[in-house]
């Protein structure tokens, strides 16, 4: 197991996508590129990307970027508790800058049968620090 956000995590998550193959994403995701800064992690400030549906380390040069706390993030990756995210937009926990366009695309979007499958390994070797 990997705690959530480290290096290994990350090292983890590059090995699990590489082995899932293709995704078979649909356009919204598959065209989807974003930023992710998370606080208040065991490792301190953590920068991430959501790039053609894979979640890489570091940022890129997306025009939007979603600010979001670890505890925050846990709950709605991990828990998948999608009442979550709408409480935390509202209440200031989550907070986008850029083109708040993208985001609301990706609400819409249905995740594969491939993608789903990859999340749950993903979710099986995270150790929630």
């Amino acid at each position: 197991m990997a705690v959530f956000l480290s290096d290994e995590w990350f090292n983890e998550v590059d090995r699990l996508t590489a082995e899932a193959g293709d995704l078979n994403l649909p356009p919204t995701l598959a065209n989807s590129k974003l930023n992710l800064n998370v606080t208040n992690t065991a490792n301190g400030d953590v920068s991430a990307s959501l790039q053609n549906g894979i979640l890489k380390k570091g940022a890129t040069d997306a025009s939007t970027t979603i600010n979001i706390d670890e505890q925050t993030l846990i709950a709605i990756a991990l828990k998948g508790d999608m009442n979550e995210a709408m409480n935390a937009f509202m209440s200031g926990k989550i907070r986008i800058d850029g083109d708040m366009g993208q985001v609301m695309a990706l609400q819409t979007a249905k995740p594969s049968v491939e993608q789903k499958e990859l999340f749950k390994k993903i979710y099986a070797m995270t150790e929630q620090g």
